[in-house]
């Protein structure tokens, strides 16, 4: 006969996650009755600096601050990667931001399956970019996708969704803070009932869209392009890989712009840079980019009228 002042054990998750978008979700996990975050599996961290330091992820730099056991391996596929998660013992995975295909044998662990938490509204942008693809195509709405993991890329039944409007004017650092936010408190509202079996998941509509990593030469500025593509292509681009200028004086980096009225058919060629009074702005195919806030080779970061009194030689350049 069941005992009636039996306290039910928690759900045991084993969470996957890498990047900074993640932490927020683990950290909601964490705090959430009845559930009991078992491990957390997170890609190793890269070499960098002059020294070649590897730094652990964001999501394993939380993890240890929480007390979480964490693990990285090379390769999920490996036995002893397969091992290790079996270890948990979980009853459900959550995965955020993983950044890594995840292999059947991975996937059939979990009793109930593996969650990924997607940054956009699927089956639009699927893979590795979903927020700035949403910041470059001009999307006037967003939101966060909670999907069954399968074998494809961002390709299982939807679980749950959450979505609101853009402004327009959003960064990708802005967009990514807000949505972690709202992912976690959706993971959170969805856990319980998928585990009690009354979500039912839904197939993906069939008309997917698809993302790649993003090139550090994603970030070149082509003038010849429309002036609201520029623009925002310098939103969607903060931080990585950033938007540039490239100039006879050296580089010039673009951290904020906006686009400006102007007369389309003037006839200043197009890719020249101009000085208007103490703005700096770049001839488009179809209208003017004010340069907000800039950064030439070997300087610091700053405003355009300092650019300007410093170095007065970008204005009259020509961009090809």
């Amino acid at each position: 006969m069941p005992d009636p002042d039996r306290v039910p054990d928690p759900a045991r998750i084993v969470f996957f996650g890498t990047g900074a978008f993640a932490v927020p979700i683990l950290e909601r996990l964490v705090g959430l009755p009845g559930i009991a975050v078992v491990g957390v599996v997170t890609v190793l961290g890269r070499p960098s600096g002059r020294h070649g330091v590897v730094r652990p992820s964001a999501v394993a730099e939380a993890a240890v601050g929480l007390g979480l056991a964490v693990v990285s391996p090379p390769l999920l596929r490996d036995a002893s990667a397969v091992a290790a998660i079996a270890s948990f013992g979980s009853h459900l995975g959550v995965l955020a931001d993983y950044g890594r295909i995840v292999p059947r044998s991975i996937l059939d662990l979990p009793d109930h399956g593996i969650l990924n938490v997607h940054p956009s509204l699927l089956p639009r942008w699927r893979g590795a970019a979903p927020i700035p693809a949403t910041i470059l195509a001009g999307d006037r709405e967003t939101g966060v996708t909670v999907i069954q993991m399968d074998e494809g890329l961002d390709t299982g039944p939807i679980v749950a969704v959450e979505r609101w409007r853009l402004s327009g004017r959003e960064t990708a650092p802005e967009v990514e803070l807000r949505t972690a936010a709202i992912a976690a408190g959706l993971i959170a509202r969805t856990i319980g009932p998928w585990l009690e079996g009354t979500i039912l998941a839904r197939p993906q509509e069939a008309d997917a869209t698809m993302t790649r990593p993003l090139r550090r030469e994603d970030g070149r500025l082509d003038p010849s392009l429309p002036v609201r593509d520029l623009e925002r292509r310098v939103r969607a681009l903060d931080p990585w890989p950033g938007t540039y200028l490239e100039t006879s004086l050296g580089r010039l980096i673009v951290h904020r712009a906006a686009v400006v009225p102007g007369d389309h058919a003037d006839p200043i060629a197009v890719g020249t840079i101009i000085a208007v009074g103490a703005a700096l702005v770049l001839r488009a195919s179809d209208g003017w980019l004010r340069l907000d806030e800039v950064q030439p080779a070997g300087g610091r970061r700053m405003t355009a009228a300092a650019l300007l009194r410093g170095r007065p030689g970008f204005a009259g350049l020509r961009i090809e």
